[in-house]
């Protein structure tokens, strides 16, 4: 008789064992570590390649009278972005800054801090519920497709998925504006708002205020959540496929669990892991991912600030956006991580 624990006994056998701590503590102090590596490389690559591409004095260059060279570089040695003095001081004195919490000024001499904390949250409202309905959605949808597979249910929705796939982000928010405006016209009343956070001639009180911010963001919501549907409801079937093949699922069998306990025990614990660490990931991303959405609804978050830095060489601003997106992949990372070893007993046991 074969005794040779495999991946898969060991992952039956590990099945109600209490987490160890201290091997889940230590897998995610390497991770940190790793991510803070990340981090400082992502930043520091950012500002550099932002330093050596843009040039702010052509935002003062060509007016009318003519701004005296002298103006133009206190202007710049006040942004501390002046390309006469070398490249690793201007680095230093702003990784100096940044560490103390200040990521300096906006070519306009506002503070980037204020303006990407506001934009923060508004990005935030926009993208937290989309994303959540997309994962949750798309997983279901990817889960019943794979068990389902080649039915009804499988070919419908690939081929949602599929025409989710092929149409362009931008094609798609306008698509879903028109439709609104389409579909307000035809019930006499403005149902779908399709421009802002909320309207801005709004009078009422606060709950009539909540109300009007939700209605501005079903539309932005629905855009995100479809394709995250697209996107999820592939990777978990194609997950779930692998699993439903595999030994382990067969020795839950032999010992005795039906097919639907097996599936739900076992099966979908081990399909779901992947995408923990996708979802994670790509929420990180989805932050400043999101310019063409932001801009068509008319929502002033972080990718239509990034886009707007970039076509005025605001250097200090492109790279806030640059280390807040890596921090942000940093948390996701580290939340995957823990859902990983949550998940996945076979991280305990290393």
């Amino acid at each position: 008789m074969n005794d040779r624990i495999t991946p898969e006994r060991r992952f039956l056998k590990s099945e109600g064992k209490p987490l160890d701590f201290r091997v889940v503590l230590n897998y995610l102090v390497k991770r940190v570590l790793n991510f803070l590596v990340m981090v400082i490389l992502a930043s520091t690559l950012g500002y550099v390649l932002a330093s050596l591409a843009f040039d702010p004095s052509a935002n003062y260059q060509g007016a009318n009278p003519p701004i005296p060279q002298s103006t133009i570089n206190a202007k710049l040695n006040n942004l501390g972005v002046n390309p006469e003095k070398p490249l690793l001081s201007r680095y230093i004195a702003w990784a100096g800054d940044v560490v103390g919490g200040d990521f300096g000024l906006t070519v306009g001499e506002q503070r980037v801090n204020e303006e990407l904390s506001r934009r923060i949250w508004v990005s935030l409202r926009l993208l937290i519920l989309g994303s959540i309905i997309g994962s949750i959605v798309g997983v279901v949808l990817g889960v019943v497709s794979a068990v389902r597979q080649y039915g009804v249910t499988d070919r419908a929705a690939s081929v949602l998925s599929f025409s989710l796939l092929s149409t362009p982000v931008f094609l798609l928010a306008i698509l879903l504006k028109f439709g609104a405006i389409d579909l307000n016209n035809r019930i006499g009343t403005t149902f779908f708002y399709t421009i802002g956070e909320y309207s801005s001639d709004f009078s009422g009180n606060s709950w009539d205020l909540f109300v009007n911010r939700l209605q501005h963001l079903i539309l932005p919501t629905l855009s995100i959540a479809l394709g995250g549907i697209a996107f999820y409801s592939r990777y978990q079937r194609n997950a779930m496929l692998d699993v439903l093949g595999s030994d382990f699922l067969r020795t839950a069998r032999a010992k005795g669990l039906s097919r639907r306990q097996s599936l739900f025990r076992h099966g979908l614990r081990v399909a779901i892991l992947p995408m923990a660490t996708f979802f994670a990931y790509s929420f990180g991303l989805l932050v400043t991912g999101a310019p063409f959405t932001e801009t068509i609804f008319g929502w002033n978050g972080m990718g239509s600030w990034f886009i707007t830095a970039v076509q005025s060489n605001d250097i200090n601003s492109v790279s806030a956006v640059i280390v807040f997106s890596s921090v942000l992949v940093l948390l996701s990372g580290l939340l995957a991580d823990v859902a990983v070893a949550i998940l996945d007993p076979r991280v305990r046991l290393r």
